[in-house]
């Protein structure tokens, strides 16, 4: 009897290892979007804008995240009004689609740009100063940026307009 129990314990887990082994493994879900932290700002599907110059006509917002790293992440511009932003490590230049409410110094209070499968929606308060008829501020402002295929983002920005 005891060389039978034996026998069982030893065979047994012999067995389940070999039922094991045969069956298909588990389908894994697809791994999420990762965002690369070298590139993105404080985890946005965004990354930093580098320097940017004032235009030679027109006026220029340059819009800063209201997050910890306060990053350029958008100009946008009068002449050719169009949006400029850092998407998938690539600058792209978004063009006005439409417009709705006076905001100051040649921008909307919301304005839309759209291009290559991108929109983007600035949502703007523009303060202006007698005294700099050429300069003004932005302090509260959302962009949304929606694209194909992926959710939507709505980044707080802040900004500082200039105008040649």
């Amino acid at each position: 009897m005891r060389t039978l129990l034996l026998a069982l314990l030893v065979t047994a887990p012999a067995a389940a290892q070999e039922a094991a082994s045969s069956k298909v493994p588990p389908v894994s879900p697809p791994a999420p979007h990762v965002i690369d932290p070298a590139s993105s700002v404080d985890g946005l599907p965004i990354s930093a804008l580098p320097a940017q110059r004032l235009p030679a006509k027109g006026c220029a917002a340059f819009l800063w995240t209201r997050t910890p790293s306060m990053a350029l992440v958008a100009m946008a511009t009068t002449d050719p009004a169009s949006l400029r932003l850092p998407i998938d490590g690539k600058v792209t230049d978004l063009p006005i689609s439409a417009q709705n409410g006076i905001g100051g110094l040649g921008y909307s209070q919301i304005t839309e740009y759209r291009g290559a499968g991108t929109t983007a929606t600035l949502q703007v308060v523009v303060k202006t100063d007698a005294g700099t008829p050429k300069s003004g501020s932005i302090s509260d402002a959302t962009l949304r940026i929606d694209r194909a295929g992926r959710a939507s983002v709505v980044i707080p920005v802040a900004g500082a307009i200039g105008c040649a």
